[in-house]
C-alpha cells in the first residue's frame, strides 16, 4: 500500500493523487453482479470528487475551472461546488455551478444537506468577512459552515461552534432526522491522523465532538463519511486492511452492539485511491469517486448499479410492513384482497404517472389559457400486485428505508383504499390494520371523440342520475376520457358539451351497465362538430398553457424532477400530440436585478427544453427564451408592495402552441 500522499496536508479533502490522462473505461462494467461506469458527463481532466445527493439531482466538488486563482500546492484552481441533474436512469446530465455565495475564492470541499433541503453543512476553508485565518502553526485550516436557502441563493452562512483555528474539520454528513452530523478532523487526542467524530443536535444546539472510537477509527486516517437512512455509515480509511491506499468500508451503527468495519471489495475498492461513497435510500444506486486508471482525470465520479441491493456487501435490510385486510360490512379478514405499492414523490403523488389523469383546464374562464391538473385515476386491479392476502387475510410488504409510499388496497365490489405510508428510519413498522367498505356502484371510464376521430379534450360533462336527481359535472382530460362511479341499478342521462360542437345526451341505463366490465374504456360518445373548420384538432393554435408550480433550486436553474409534474404533463402532452409545436418562455417575478432576472430566465428556459429533449422530444419541436420581468401578469412591479402569491403569478413558464395539426386514428 503506498503512502497518503502529502496532500493530505494542504487541509483540504485533497486525496488527489497523479494519474496519467488515458481513454475512457466502457461505459458500464460488471464485477459481483454490480454494475459501475465513469461519470463521463462530470468528469474533466481536472480533479472531481465527492458528490452528494441534492433533490433530483448531485452536487459535486471540482478543480476543473481553467479561469482563476491556482492552489499552488496542488497546482489546481481552487475547488468549486458543482450541480448535475440526475436523469431518470439516475445518469447525470450537464453541470452548472452551484452557488454564487457558496463558491468563494479559496476551497469549498463536500457538503451535505438536510432531508427537506432548506440547510446546507459545507466545508471551507478558514475565512471571516472574507479574510483567511490561520492557526498557531500559521496554516488557514478546513472548517465545516452552514447556510440556509433564500429566495435567489444561499445565506445566513455561519462556521458551528466546534469549530478551532488549530486543527481541521471537514467533510459534513447529516443524519436522516437531522440530530447527528458526522464529520472527519484531526483533532488532538484522536486515534490517527484524521478520526471520525459525531457531534449532536441537544436544545437546539451542537454538542461537542465524540470520537466514534477504535471500532472505526485507526492510526492511519479516516475520512468521508456518509450516513444512510438504515444507520450504516460508509468512510474512506487507509487504516484499515484494503485492496490500495484509499479504501471504501461499511459499519451498521443502527443496533446496539456495532457490527464490524466491512471492506467493499470490487468494484468500490481498486489497488488505487477510491473514497466519498454516496448511496441512494433504496440501496440499489449510488456513486463513489476513484483515481483508478481509465478516468477523465485526477480524480473521477463513478456511478453504481445494483439490482439486487447492497444487502450483498453491507447488510442493510428493508422494513417489513404486515398488513391486514378487513371486511367493513361483515367485520371479517379477506383473503382475496390486493396489495399496490408506489413510491411517493414530494408533491404527495405517485412516482407512476399511469395513475393519472391529465387534464387542461381553462383559467378564469378563458378558453385560450390552459393549466395542467392531475386527476387520479379509478384503479383497476393490477394482474401482479405488490403483495396478495392469504387466507387470513394477512400480507407482508417490504419497503426501502427512507422513502415514502403510497398503498392501495383493494378487492373486487369494494372501494380501493388509499393510504400514505411514510418509512424514515431502518426496522419494522407497526402492523396495519385496514378496513374495505362494500362499493355500492360501477367504475368506468368514458371516451369523448369527434367525428373525425380526434379526442376531444376539455369538453364539459354533466351526469344525472335519473332516480334522485342528482347531477355531477367533470370535464374530460387531455385523451377524451372521463370517470364516475356509476349504480348498476340507476339509469343515467350523462349530456357532452364543448365550443364548436353539437352538444350530446347519452342514455346509460342499467341494463348497459351490467355488460360492461369495470374500470373498462370501452364506452365512447361521439360529437359532432357545429364549427368543422374550428374543431379538426384538439386545441386552437395560439393557445397558451401556464406552469405555474414549477420550482428551481436557488443558484441553478435545472428542473426539479420531484417538483416537476407540470413538466411531465407537457411531456406527456406532447408524445400524445406529436404534431404540437411550441413556444416555450420563462418569467421572474421584479425582484432581483433586471439583467439576472433575465440571464436567469435565459437559463431555465434552456433546462426545461433540455428536460423535454432528454425525454425524447424533438429540439425542432420547441422555441425556448427568457423574459425576465418584462411581462408581469400583474402590478407587481419594483417599489409595489405584493405579497408572496401574487409574485409567485409571475414567476411561471408558459407554453404557446404554434402548430397542431392532429387527426387521431386510434384511441
Amino acid at each position: 500500500m503506498r503512502l497518503l500522499p502529502v496532500l493530505l496536508i494542504i487541509l483540504l479533502p485533497n486525496f488527489l493523487f497523479s494519474q496519467k490522462n488515458q481513454p475512457a473505461q466502457p461505459d458500464v462494467q460488471s464485477i459481483n453482479n454490480i454494475n459501475y461506469f465513469n461519470v463521463s458527463s462530470l468528469n474533466s481532466q481536472a480533479i472531481d470528487f465527492s458528490p452528494t445527493y441534492y433533490k433530483n439531482g448531485l452536487v459535486y466538488v471540482s478543480s476543473r475551472r481553467k479561469n482563476g486563482p491556482v492552489d499552488k500546492k496542488i497546482g489546481e484552481t481552487f475547488f468549486e461546488l458543482f450541480f448535475a441533474e440526475l436523469n431518470t436512469d439516475h445518469v447525470p446530465l450537464k453541470p452548472t455551478p452551484f452557488s454564487l455565495q457558496l463558491n468563494s475564492r479559496l476551497h469549498e470541499g463536500p457538503l451535505c444537506f438536510s432531508r427537506d433541503g432548506q440547510q446546507v453543512f459545507f466545508t471551507r476553508n478558514n475565512l471571516r468577512d472574507g479574510i483567511t485565518i490561520a492557526g498557531e502553526q500559521g496554516q488557514v485550516g478546513l472548517k465545516i459552515y452552514t447556510a440556509e436557502r433564500q429566495e435567489y441563493d444561499w445565506g445566513n452562512i455561519s462556521e458551528l461552534p466546534f469549530n478551532n483555528n488549530d486543527f481541521n474539520c471537514m467533510h459534513p454528513s447529516l443524519s436522516p432526522d437531522g440530530m447527528r452530523l458526522f464529520l472527519a478532523s484531526n483533532k488532538p487526542g484522536g486515534f490517527g491522523g484524521y478520526d471520525l467524530y459525531v457531534v449532536e443536535k441537544r436544545g437546539g444546539a451542537w454538542s461537542d465532538m465524540i470520537n466514534l472510537g477504535p471500532e472505526i477509527n485507526t492510526p492511519g486516517n479516516e475520512v468521508f463519511p456518509f450516513i444512510h437512512e438504515t444507520g450504516m455509515l460508509f468512510f474512506t480509511s487507509d487504516g484499515h486492511p484494503g485492496l490500495g491506499g484509499l479504501d471504501i468500508f461499511s459499519i451498521d451503527l443502527s443496533v446496539r452492539v456495532w457490527s464490524k468495519v466491512n471492506n467493499l471489495g470490487e468494484p468500490f475498492n481498486s489497488a488505487d485511491d477510491d473514497l466519498a461513497l454516496i448511496l441512494h435510500p433504496s440501496g440499489k444506486h449510488g456513486f463513489f469517486s476513484s483515481n483508478r486508471p481509465g478516468g477523465a482525470g485526477k480524480d473521477d465520479l463513478y456511478g453504481f448499479n445494483i439490482p439486487d441491493g447492497l444487502n450483498n456487501i453491507a447488510a442493510i435490510p428493508p422494513s417489513t410492513l404486515n398488513v391486514t385486510v378487513y371486511d367493513g360490512l361483515r367485520n371479517k379478514r379477506m383473503p382475496a384482497a390486493t396489495l399496490h405499492l408506489f413510491e411517493r414523490r414530494k408533491d404527495g403523488l405517485s412516482n407512476d404517472n399511469t395513475l393519472y389523469l391529465i387534464e387542461l383546464f381553462p383559467l378564469s374562464g378563458n378558453n385560450q389559457e390552459f393549466s395542467f391538473r392531475m386527476i387520479p385515476k379509478y384503479q383497476q386491479p393490477a394482474a401482479s400486485p405488490s403483495a396478495r392476502c392469504n387466507q387470513q387475510g394477512e400480507a407482508q410488504l417490504e419497503i426501502q428505508n427512507g422513502k415514502d409510499y403510497i398503498l392501495q388496497v383493494m378487492s373486487p365490489g369494494f372501494k380501493t383504499k388509499e393510504l400514505i405510508i411514510l418509512n424514515q428510519s431502518p426496522g419494522n413498522l407497526k402492523p396495519l390494520d385496514v378496513v374495505l367498505e362494500p362499493e355500492n356502484c360501477k367504475p368506468q371510464t368514458i371516451l369523448i371523440s369527434s367525428q373525425y376521430n380526434t379526442w376531444i379534450p376539455g369538453a364539459s360533462v354533466r351526469i344525472r342520475n335519473i332516480t334522485s336527481g342528482e347531477i355531477t359535472t367533470t370535464r374530460t382530460a387531455l385523451n377524451g376520457a372521463f370517470q364516475f362511479c356509476f349504480g348498476s341499478d340507476t339509469n343515467y342521462t350523462i349530456t357532452v358539451e364543448k365550443e364548436g360542437f353539437i352538444a350530446q345526451d347519452f342514455a346509460l341505463s342499467s341494463e348497459m351497465l351490467l355488460q360492461q366490465k369495470p374500470y373498462a374504456e370501452n364506452l365512447r360518445i361521439t360529437l359532432q362538430a357545429s364549427s368543422p373548420d374550428k374543431v379538426r384538432t384538439p386545441f386552437p393554435k395560439g393557445a397558451l398553457i401556464t406552469l405555474q408550480n414549477i420550482q428551481y433550486e436557488i443558484g441553478n436553474p435545472a428542473i426539479q424532477s420531484e417538483r416537476s409534474r407540470e413538466m411531465e404533463a407537457l411531456l406527456t402532452f406532447l408524445h400524445m400530440f406529436p404534431s404540437v409545436h411550441i413556444e416555450l418562455t420563462a418569467h421572474t417575478d421584479s425582484r432581483g436585478p433586471t439583467d439576472i432576472n433575465l440571464m436567469t430566465t435565459a437559463k431555465r428556459a434552456d433546462a426545461a427544453k433540455g428536460f423535454l429533449v432528454n425525454n425524447g422530444i424533438e429540439p425542432s419541436r420547441i422555441r425556448a427564451s427568457g423574459f425576465g420581468e418584462s411581462r408581469l401578469k400583474n402590478g407587481c412591479k419594483d417599489g409595489v408592495p405584493c405579497s408572496e402569491a401574487e409574485h409567485l403569478q409571475n414567476r411561471r413558464i408558459e407554453i404557446r402552441i404554434l402548430q397542431i395539426d392532429e387527426v387521431i386514428s386510434d384511441h
